[in-house]
């Protein structure tokens, strides 16, 4: 006697496919977004070794916490929509795929660190300016470190954390995975990152540490909520424009 195996329909009655669906990573769009998101990575970790404080003026704590001024880093604005990219990827175009741009991400953020430290140790015809370059793009070890341990750790987490709720909820919820993948990546970068780098910008105090580390992730975390509606009008489009996007075994997505 054969068994009889249930499929179950989506709401307009087609059969719900057995695994999430992913576009080839080769050709279409999948080389713009990757550039983009390996510029925003490198444009960020340029901006992230100026710490900036807002309502300086004002001065309000909660226990240890310092709510005001609000301490952040420079790249406050970039990070974020570096996670936006990431999920764009991680949806579109899988783990995999994703993986891959993290380990290019991470070689050319290595070789732009090391580019800047060999032009800062170079002879230069003007003192000031060789200061000023070193001042700016001359990242302490410390700082380096940290932007690379916060970017893996956030990164790998947010993809994923979307690609196994997406195995799971198919096409279905698509906030779902982009909330739920932020909040993991954030919280993971989040925390490594400030906790390596924070003496590096100026942060010295449990209290500013604490207001730093939770006013990173909140921020983080309200763009993404902000920019769902961009981050669906991008996947919709791209989903609509990679022929190649379709179910995958779940072992294709992940090795």
């Amino acid at each position: 006697m054969s068994e009889t195996k249930t499929v179950e329909n989506d709401r307009s009655g087609h059969p719900t496919p057995e695994h999430a669906a992913f576009a080839d990573a080769a050709g279409g769009y999948f080389t713009p977004v990757a550039v983009a998101f390996t510029a925003v990575l490198l444009i960020s970790n340029v901006c992230v070794a100026k710490g900036v404080q807002f309502f300086t003026g004002h001065h309000v704590s909660l226990g240890p916490i310092t709510v005001l001024p609000l301490t952040m880093d420079g790249a406050f604005f970039l990070f974020p929509i570096a996670y936006v990219i990431g999920d764009i990827l991680s949806e579109v175009y899988g783990f995999r795929a994703t993986r891959r741009i993290v380990y290019y991400g991470f070689g050319a953020l290595l070789l732009m660190i090391i580019c800047f430290q060999v032009v800062i140790k170079l002879p230069g015809n003007d003192n000031q300016n060789s200061q000023s370059f070193a001042d700016v793009l001359g990242h302490t070890p410390q700082l380096a470190f940290a932007g690379i341990a916060g970017y893996f750790v956030g990164q790998f987490l947010n993809s994923v954390t979307l690609v196994l709720i997406k195995e799971k909820t198919k096409e279905k919820h698509l906030w779902a995975r982009l909330l739920g993948s932020t909040v993991a990546g954030e919280v993971g970068d989040t925390f490594v990152f400030c906790s390596i780098a924070a003496t590096a910008i100026g942060i010295n105090t449990w209290g500013d540490y604490i207001n730093y580390t939770i006013v990173g992730f909140v921020w983080k975390t309200l763009v993404e909520m902000c920019v769902l509606p961009i981050s669906y009008r991008c996947i919709a489009f791209l989903k609509k424009r990679e022929p190649s996007y379709r179910p995958r075994e779940r072992s294709a997505i992940y090795e």
